[in-house]
């Protein structure tokens, strides 16, 4: 599959799904990376008007979780995300943040990614790690 494939395939498979609601949509697909976009606004603020952490987390883990299958025969396996460490430096408004997701550890059972969380500046907004572990289908 060329990078226009399977970023369709990436945003199809969020039909109905969390990252529907958030709006989060996969843009930009690399060797060892993927990268998706979510828009700032009212549904993903917190009651000051700032962009939630959860928000924010669930945008890293969405990334980070994708990125996994990358690595693994999606026949007859899957990921599940066992841990998701985030740290937010910076409160955004309005706008757009831009996740991106590079593998650290790519093991047989194990996956390690570094998410960085950007603004449409480039601004850093969140750090985030993530492990995922490798399953069979049953």
């Amino acid at each position: 599959m060329d990078k226009k494939e399977i970023l369709e395939a990436f945003n199809l498979r969020c039909k109905n799904t969390l990252m529907e609601t958030l709006h989060i949509k996969y843009i930009d697909v690399g060797d060892d990376f993927l990268t998706a976009k979510m828009p700032i606004n009212a549904s993903v603020h917190q009651p000051l008007g700032q962009l939630h952490g959860g928000a924010t987390a669930a945008l890293a883990e969405s990334v980070g979780s994708a990125a996994s299958n990358f690595f693994i025969d999606t026949k007859t396996q899957f990921v599940n995300g066992i841990q998701l460490s985030i740290n937010h430096l910076r409160s955004k408004k309005e706008g757009v943040v831009f996740a991106t997701a590079k593998n650290i550890h790519k093991g047989k059972t194990t996956h390690l990614w570094e998410v960085t969380i950007v603004d449409e500046k480039g601004q850093l907004i969140s750090v985030a790690k993530m492990t995922n572990i490798v399953l069979e289908k049953k």
